[in-house]
Protein backbone atom coordinates (compact mmCIF):
# COMPACT_ATOMS: atom_id res chain seq x y z
CA UNK A 1 0.00 0.00 0.00
CA UNK A 2 2.83 2.44 0.42
CA UNK A 3 4.45 1.57 -2.01
CA UNK A 4 1.67 1.98 -4.64
CA UNK A 5 1.17 5.58 -3.26
CA UNK A 6 4.62 6.61 -3.25
CA UNK A 7 4.34 5.67 -7.12
CA UNK A 8 1.47 8.08 -7.76
CA UNK A 9 2.96 10.45 -5.58
CA UNK A 10 6.12 10.41 -7.81
CA UNK A 11 4.34 9.96 -11.09
CA UNK A 12 1.55 13.27 -10.13
CA UNK A 13 4.47 14.98 -9.49
CA UNK A 14 5.89 14.59 -12.72
CA UNK A 15 2.91 14.65 -14.36
CA UNK A 16 2.05 18.25 -12.57
CA UNK A 17 5.21 19.45 -13.62
CA UNK A 18 5.13 18.39 -17.44
CA UNK A 19 1.73 20.25 -17.31
CA UNK A 20 3.45 23.56 -16.40
CA UNK A 21 5.72 23.02 -18.79
CA UNK A 22 3.81 22.02 -21.62
CA UNK A 23 1.35 25.47 -20.94
CA UNK A 24 4.97 27.62 -20.94
CA UNK A 25 5.62 26.02 -24.15
CA UNK A 26 2.29 26.98 -25.83
CA UNK A 27 1.87 30.01 -23.96
CA UNK A 28 5.19 31.43 -25.12
CA UNK A 29 5.55 30.63 -28.93
CA UNK A 30 1.37 30.62 -29.38
CA UNK A 31 -0.82 33.35 -28.33
CA UNK A 32 -4.47 33.36 -28.59
CA UNK A 33 -7.51 33.67 -26.67
CA UNK A 34 -8.85 30.59 -26.62
CA UNK A 35 -7.25 28.49 -23.68
CA UNK A 36 -4.91 26.08 -26.52
CA UNK A 37 -2.46 25.34 -23.23
CA UNK A 38 -5.05 23.83 -21.54
CA UNK A 39 -7.21 21.65 -24.31
CA UNK A 40 -3.90 21.07 -25.26
CA UNK A 41 -3.05 18.91 -21.73
CA UNK A 42 -6.59 17.69 -21.40
CA UNK A 43 -6.32 15.93 -25.11
CA UNK A 44 -2.03 15.17 -25.01
CA UNK A 45 -2.93 13.11 -21.36
CA UNK A 46 -6.50 11.38 -22.76
CA UNK A 47 -4.10 10.27 -25.89
CA UNK A 48 -1.70 9.25 -23.01
CA UNK A 49 -3.90 7.83 -20.74
CA UNK A 50 -5.53 5.51 -23.63
CA UNK A 51 -2.43 4.28 -24.99
CA UNK A 52 -1.14 3.21 -21.62
CA UNK A 53 -4.58 1.63 -21.24
CA UNK A 54 -4.28 -0.34 -24.24
CA UNK A 55 -0.87 -1.60 -23.09
CA UNK A 56 -1.48 -2.63 -19.81
CA UNK A 57 -4.95 -4.81 -21.16
CA UNK A 58 -4.33 -5.68 -24.48
CA UNK A 59 -0.54 -6.50 -24.39
CA UNK A 60 -1.23 -8.46 -20.93
CA UNK A 61 1.55 -5.98 -19.12
CA UNK A 62 1.39 -7.07 -15.11
CA UNK A 63 -0.64 -4.99 -13.20
CA UNK A 64 1.84 -3.27 -11.20
CA UNK A 65 2.84 -0.70 -9.27
CA UNK A 66 3.70 0.86 -12.91
CA UNK A 67 0.05 1.38 -13.96
CA UNK A 68 -0.66 3.40 -10.58
CA UNK A 69 2.61 5.55 -11.39
CA UNK A 70 2.23 5.97 -15.15
CA UNK A 71 -2.21 5.45 -15.35
CA UNK A 72 -2.69 7.25 -11.66
CA UNK A 73 0.19 8.91 -11.20
CA UNK A 74 1.35 10.86 -13.86
CA UNK A 75 -1.81 11.25 -15.97
CA UNK A 76 -3.84 12.55 -13.05
CA UNK A 77 -1.16 14.47 -12.33
CA UNK A 78 -0.94 16.02 -16.25
CA UNK A 79 -4.99 16.00 -16.26
CA UNK A 80 -7.64 14.95 -14.88
CA UNK A 81 -9.64 15.11 -17.64
CA UNK A 82 -7.65 12.27 -18.86
CA UNK A 83 -9.43 9.85 -16.21
CA UNK A 84 -13.14 11.34 -16.84
CA UNK A 85 -12.57 10.42 -20.55
CA UNK A 86 -11.50 7.03 -19.67
CA UNK A 87 -14.02 6.39 -17.40
CA UNK A 88 -16.61 7.48 -19.52
CA UNK A 89 -15.04 5.37 -22.60
CA UNK A 90 -15.39 2.59 -19.69
CA UNK A 91 -19.25 3.60 -19.41
CA UNK A 92 -19.88 3.73 -23.37
CA UNK A 93 -17.60 0.34 -23.93
CA UNK A 94 -19.85 -1.49 -21.10
CA UNK A 95 -22.99 -0.54 -22.23
CA UNK A 96 -23.93 1.91 -19.53
CA UNK A 97 -24.39 5.00 -22.40
CA UNK A 98 -27.25 6.87 -20.72
CA UNK A 99 -24.85 6.56 -17.20
CA UNK A 100 -22.16 8.20 -19.11
CA UNK A 101 -24.20 10.59 -20.68
CA UNK A 102 -25.13 11.72 -17.13
CA UNK A 103 -21.89 11.69 -16.00
CA UNK A 104 -20.68 14.46 -18.79
CA UNK A 105 -23.58 16.49 -18.24
CA UNK A 106 -23.45 16.87 -13.90
CA UNK A 107 -19.68 16.73 -14.31
CA UNK A 108 -19.86 19.99 -16.79
CA UNK A 109 -22.74 21.36 -15.52
CA UNK A 110 -21.82 21.10 -11.59
CA UNK A 111 -18.27 21.94 -12.10
CA UNK A 112 -18.96 25.06 -13.94
CA UNK A 113 -21.39 26.28 -11.56
CA UNK A 114 -18.92 25.08 -8.59
CA UNK A 115 -16.34 28.09 -10.00
CA UNK A 116 -19.01 29.95 -10.37
CA UNK A 117 -20.32 29.41 -6.88
CA UNK A 118 -16.80 29.86 -5.29
CA UNK A 119 -15.92 32.88 -7.18
CA UNK A 120 -19.53 33.87 -5.55
CA UNK A 121 -18.58 33.29 -2.39
CA UNK A 122 -15.15 35.29 -2.02
CA UNK A 123 -17.00 37.82 -3.62
CA UNK A 124 -19.43 38.07 -1.05
CA UNK A 125 -16.85 37.50 2.29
Amino acid sequence: MIKTIICIGIGGGFGSIFRYLTSLFIDKYIHTNFPLATCTVNVVGCLIIGILLGLFEWQALPYSNLKFLLITGFCGGYTTFSAFASENIHLFQSGNSLTAFFYIAVSIIMSLFAVWLGLTITKTY
